[in-house]
This record gives structure tokens, C-alpha cells and sequence, in this order.
């Protein structure tokens, strides 16, 4: 019987080293499967352009049994998943990024174009102003210019401003203070006039070359106190002796004449249209309107 104990014992032996070399084999034939598994390519691409995540399926024999074998299977599987969300993290950020950019150039150029609209109201505005003062001037121009042709018109056309009567005494021609008085208050006005002459017409009783001599007297007397009193131009003073010339009473056809009793001057004054146009030239232009208006 022994020998027959010793070929048990041997198969016994035989037997269980053949089943530990099968556990053995096992895990590394499960972590070899789980390999190939991994490494299949993916049947879709993800949003980055790699291929999408495929789950493994495969743990192994060993992996069932063996706890710690479990905790490697689990970083095996997270561990990808782990790599692509950083991924995404990354692709978010740079999105953001140049989302942010984008925008940030869009508001730039909405400034600009805003800015550009802006300018060309103001142009435009400034444009409308200079248009409208052009059309003031012009207009100016126009309305000065017919003043001016009908002053140039009317040039040597006097009428009638102002008349004063002095009266002499017989046989004198010295002016009392009243005639002075009149004189000065013609006369002071014109210190600042332009456009004017002054006519003086001298009359007297009597008859023949003694009654003009006698005119023409009194008629010097009030020329000689307008011009060293009131510095009156002689070349705008006009004077005549008329003697004892008949002076009209009434104006038309009815007129009745008569002649003078006793001395007087006429002193008239006649202005024409010449201090209209200079006042018309003397008119200040209007304001410039150069500057640019607020934008708006």
C-alpha cells in the first residue's frame, strides 16, 4: 500500500500546483484583457476632436476577488475621465476668452462709429450755421447795395431839414442875442452831420443896388458867426443878397407876393440821403459762428 499512498500524494501535489499556476495567470490575463479593451478606438469624437470616452466594461476574475484590484480599476477608469474634464476646463477658459475679447472689440467699434456719428452731426451742423450766415450776409450785401444806389440816385437831392428867420433893425446888420441864439441851436447839430449846406438868403427894404448891398450885409453877418462860432465848412454855406426881391406868401397858383419891410436872413437847411448811407456803412457786421456746437 505505500506505493500506492506515494502516487496519491504525488497527483495531490501535481494538482495543486497546476491550480496555483492558473490563479496565478489569471490577474494577468484580466489586466492584459482590460488593456486591449482600453486601447479600442472610440465609435464618436468629442468636442475637442478626441475620440469619446468608452466605459470598461471588463474587471477579471481577479479584480471580482481581489479588493485591491478594484481601486486600480477605478483609477484606471477615472483616470481619463479626469484628463478630459481638464481638457474642457481649458477649452471653457480659452472660450471665455475670446468671447470676452470679441465683445470687448465690439464695444470698441460701437464707440467709434458713435463717436464718427457724433463728428458728422457737428460738421453737418456747423455746415448748416455757415450756410445760413452766407445766406445773412448775401442777403445784407443786397439790401446795403440798393440803399447805396439810391442814395448814389438821390446824391444831388436837398430837401428841406430846417428853417430859422432872424430880423435886423433898420439900416443894421450886427445879430442881437436872440438871432445868436437861434443861430446856435441850427447850428450845433451839425458838428456831427454829413450830407448837408446851409442856404442863407438876405432880404432889405428899399430900393435898387442899396436895398442887395444891405441884404448882402446881413446875410455875411450870420455866415461869419457860423463859421468862427460853429465851425461850419464854407464851402457847404451858400449865401445871396436878394434886396428887396418879392417873397412868396402862399404856395400855388393863388400865390401872392410881397415885399420886405424892414431887415431879415433866411437861413435854411438842406440835407440829402449821403448821412443814410453813411450810417448803412457803419452797421456792424454780424457775429461769426465759427465755433463747433456740444455733441450731442
Amino acid at each position: 500500500m505505500l506505493p500506492h499512498l506515494e502516487d496519491l500524494e504525488m497527483k495531490n501535489r501535481l494538482f495543486v500546483a497546476l491550480l496555483l499556476t492558473v490563479v496565478l495567470a489569471l490577474p494577468a490575463l484580466a489586466q492584459q484583457t482590460g488593456t486591449t479593451t482600453q486601447d479600442q478606438p472610440a465609435a464618436a469624437a468629442g468636442a475637442s476632436g478626441k475620440p469619446a470616452l468608452q466605459p470598461d466594461t471588463h474587471e477579471g476574475f481577479w479584480g471580482k476577488i481581489n479588493p485591491f484590484a478594484r481601486k486600480k480599476y477605478v483609477q484606471r477608469q477615472t483616470a481619463p475621465i479626469r484628463d478630459r474634464v481638464n481638457e474642457l476646463d481649458e477649452l471653457t477658459s480659452s472660450n471665455t476668452k475670446m468671447i470676452k475679447d470679441t465683445d470687448s472689440r465690439a464695444q470698441e467699434g460701437i464707440r467709434l462709429a458713435s463717436t464718427k456719428a457724433n463728428e458728422a452731426d457737428q460738421h453737418a451742423i456747423d455746415a448748416g450755421n455757415k450756410a445760413q450766415m452766407a445766406q445773412q450776409t448775401a442777403t445784407q450785401a443786397n439790401t446795403r447795395l440798393t440803399t447805396v444806389e439810391q442814395v448814389v440816385g438821390n446824391i444831388d437831392q436837398y430837401k428841406a431839414s430846417n428853417q430859422t428867420e432872424i430880423r435886423f433893425r433898420p439900416g443894421q446888420s450886427v445879430l442881437s442875442k436872440n438871432a445868436k441864439a437861434a443861430l446856435d441851436d441850427m447850428a450845433t447839430p451839425l458838428k456831427s452831420q454829413r450830407g448837408y449846406i446851409v442856404e442863407v438868403q438876405g432880404f432889405s427894404s428899399g430900393h435898387g443896388q442899396a436895398a442887395i448891398a444891405t441884404s448882402q450885409k446881413m446875410a455875411d453877418a450870420v455866415v461869419r458867426y457860423l463859421v468862427l462860432n460853429h465851425e461850419i465848412p464854407v464851402y457847404r454855406i451858400y449865401v445871396v443878397g436878394m434886396g428887396n426881391a418879392p417873397v412868396a406868401t402862399a404856395a400855388g397858383d393863388d400865390a401872392k407876393t410881397k415885399r420886405t419891410s424892414g431887415g431879415r436872413v433866411e437861413i435854411s437847411l438842406l440835407k440829402n440821403d449821403l448821412e443814410t448811407l453813411a450810417s448803412t456803412n457803419a452797421a456792424p457786421a454780424p457775429a461769426s459762428q465759427d465755433q463747433p456746437a456740444p455733441p450731442k
